[in-house]
């Protein structure tokens, strides 16, 4: 009995001895593992325990416009948007009582204003974070401080079961000013980077050099108060800013003559644009129905009111009409040069007599028509009358001298209407050139016999706004042709694509426009010298050309001898009525012209620049002075020519 007494306790021994050394190898595995191979992951449970971390907001770049146009001005640094500051109020519902949660929505709606329904409703939710209000400001802030302080004393509440994360806004100062051009940021962001979703415009081209990089703040936790200790884990990056081209006194001048016009012909919308032709900087883009981006949401969510987000002068492609008159005489006198290189003689003289009554032209089923008729016809007086019988005659010269490739290669290539204008924002149309041999998706040929005839008089092709501005700033620069750019600083690319001559001469016959017996006298510039043309355009209904709905046009350059900006102006679908001793409302000379004359006046003032024709000014006022007026004894002598023709 005693030896297996004695044996079992030695095996009892044993065995214990075993367990505990198998529970003392697990032990130190155990810890192994906690304090080696899973160290850091317990490193961080512990740490989310006791500290929690929070996104810090930084600037998001800001847009300045270009303070440096006024002749011996000082330069401005104007923001055109800014970031302010803003404040998300949040709410701990696991640290706040059910029976107190009525009285804490009843006191932010005193302070706030918030429903108290919606904020029961996220003191009802599971969580530590319920955010109950977003983008309030400073003000604000303090009064929700003001009254919760004491409430949580009162209570024995922890002060930070409500607390702030601040964040920044994006605001504008000028209100609607540049509204389709800028655009906005929405207000949710992504939430783990913090990044903006832009709703367009430069926001959206740009959102990348815009962007704020978050930055990232730890905190100790507490059972009163949110304890900060210091450490940044991520510095926040703010956002480059981008600097244009567009000055806001020229921007303001823009809109409102723009919004003037628009009202007084009665339009659908409108829209200017103003550039440097020189270096293609755009100075002003303006349009009308403005768009008032601090209420972006209400405009994306109404099908009548997301066609004022859109920026029509950007992506709107139109027939032009007879703005294009002046660059088919461009051609023309191109071609003349061009037969002359190949050893033949020019197929026309501008100058020369041109019967202009038949508008019957080759593959046409209908003859081109003007709107009074004219037996004889230079290039002075076609420009001046806008005549479409005459553009005819002469490009039908040269279609037979050089064939429509050499014409189309002069329309996309010299003139650039086949590119894009390469404007530094989304969503530009490319327009449509025919093209000799090319075929429309239905496989018709985009080129036929009457096409050129079409092109001289700006039908059958579709450009928008910024290339029709492009190929305008080579009759304002003396044949560069030049691209149009929103960013101050970038560079100009400049490309002389048509003799000096040829442009002087067609400028020199375009003076007359805006002179008595033109069809664009409203465009007349009280004190300075213009060239500018008009052009009507009708509107495709149901495939057919509408007599209710237009494009109607005017654009320009002042003064005449050192440009200062080439300026569109367009009015989509004026009212069609006659106003009496002014013409038809639905015509360019009659809708657009007043628009161009006021911001043009307006504009040159304000550059600083002196009047370059002091006694061009209209009948009644003490400066004018018709025979010493610009200009105006060589017009007389136009319109005497023209009568002694036409009699």
């Amino acid at each position: 009995m005693k030896f297996w007494s004695s044996n079992s306790s030695k095996v009892r021994v044993l065995g214990l001895s075993a367990v505990i050394c198998g529970a003392f190898c697990l032990l130190i595995v155990k810890f192994f593992t906690l304090q080696v191979a899973e160290n850091a992951k317990w490193k961080e449970v512990a740490r989310r325990q006791h500290t929690f971390t929070t996104l810090e907001p930084a600037h998001r770049g800001a847009f300045f416009a270009n303070g440096a146009v006024q002749k011996t001005h000082p330069e401005r640094q104007v923001p055109l948007v800014v970031e302010v500051q803003k404040f998300h109020l949040h709410v701990d519902p696991a640290s706040l009582p059910e029976p107190l949660h009525s009285s804490i929505a009843e006191g932010l709606r005193q302070v706030l204003g918030l429903d108290e329904a919606a904020v029961l409703k996220e003191l009802g939710r599971s969580g530590r974070d319920r955010k109950v209000a977003e983008w309030i400001d400073h003000r604000q802030k303090d009064a929700v401080m003001s009254w919760w302080t004491p409430f949580a004393r009162e209570h024995h509440l922890a002060r930070n079961a409500l607390f702030f994360s601040g964040d920044f806004k994006r605001e504008h100062p000028g209100g609607f000013l540049l509204g389709q051009v800028l655009h906005t940021v929405q207000k949710r962001r992504d939430e783990a980077t913090g990044k903006a979703f832009p709703t367009g415009g430069l926001e959206l081209a740009f959102n990348e050099t815009l962007h704020a990089r978050y930055g990232k703040k730890r905190y100790l936790r507490s059972p009163r108060n949110a304890l900060e200790i210091g450490e940044v884990v991520e510095e926040p990056q703010k956002g480059e800013d981008v600097y244009l081209t567009i000055n806001d006194v020229l921007q303001t001048i823009c809109e409102e003559e723009l919004e003037k016009g628009v009202k007084r012909a009665n339009g659908k919308s409108g829209w200017a644009v103003m550039m440097h032709p020189e270096t293609g900087e755009i100075l002003a883009l303006a349009q009308y129905p403005f768009y008032d981006l601090e209420e972006y949401s209400s405009y994306f969510n109404n099908p009548e009111l997301i066609e004022q987000t859109k920026l029509h002068p950007l992506t709107d492609a139109f027939e032009p009409g007879s703005v294009m008159k002046p660059l088919a005489m461009v051609a023309a006198l191109m071609a003349n040069e061009e037969l002359l290189r190949k050893g033949g003689k020019k197929l026309f003289d501008p100058e020369e007599k041109i019967a202009s009554l038949d508008g019957t032209f080759p593959g046409r089923k209908k003859p081109i028509t003007d709107v009074r008729p004219h037996k004889f016809l230079n290039m002075d007086m076609a420009l001046q009358k806008s005549t479409n019988i005459y553009m005819g005659r002469v490009t039908d010269r040269v279609i037979q001298a050089l064939g429509p490739e050499w014409y189309y290669k002069v329309w996309s290539d010299t003139f650039a209407l086949s590119k894009k204008s390469g404007i530094e924002l989304p969503g530009e149309s490319e327009g449509l050139l025919p093209k000799p041999g090319r075929t429309y998706a239905n496989g018709k040929l985009q080129w036929s016999v009457p096409t050129p005839y079409s092109l001289a008089i700006g039908y059958n092709l579709q450009i928008n706004s910024f290339q029709l501005l492009r190929a305008w700033a080579l009759l304002a620069n003396r044949g560069a042709l030049v691209y149009p750019t929103l960013l101050k600083g970038k560079g100009v690319r400049k490309e002389q694509v048509v003799p000096y001559p040829i442009v002087d001469r067609v400028v020199e016959g375009m003076r007359y426009c805006s002179l008595p017996g033109g069809t664009s006298t409203r465009a007349d510039v009280p004190g300075f010298t213009e060239v500018g043309k008009s052009g009507t355009s009708r509107k495709i209904v149901n495939g057919e050309y509408s007599r209710q709905k237009h494009v109607v046009s005017f654009i320009g350059f002042a003064p005449h001898d050192n440009p200062e900006f080439v300026l569109l102006v367009m009015i989509d679908e004026p009212e069609v009525k006659y106003i009496p001793g002014v013409g038809a409302n639905n015509h360019g000379g009659a809708a657009a012209a007043p628009i161009f004359r006021e911001i043009a006046l307006r504009s040159l003032e304000y550059l600083g620049l002196p009047p370059n024709d002091p006694y061009g000014y209209p009948q009644g006022d003490p400066r004018s002075d018709p025979s010493k007026a610009a200009w105006r004894a060589q017009s007389r002598r136009l319109q005497e020519k023209y009568k002694s023709w036409n009699n």
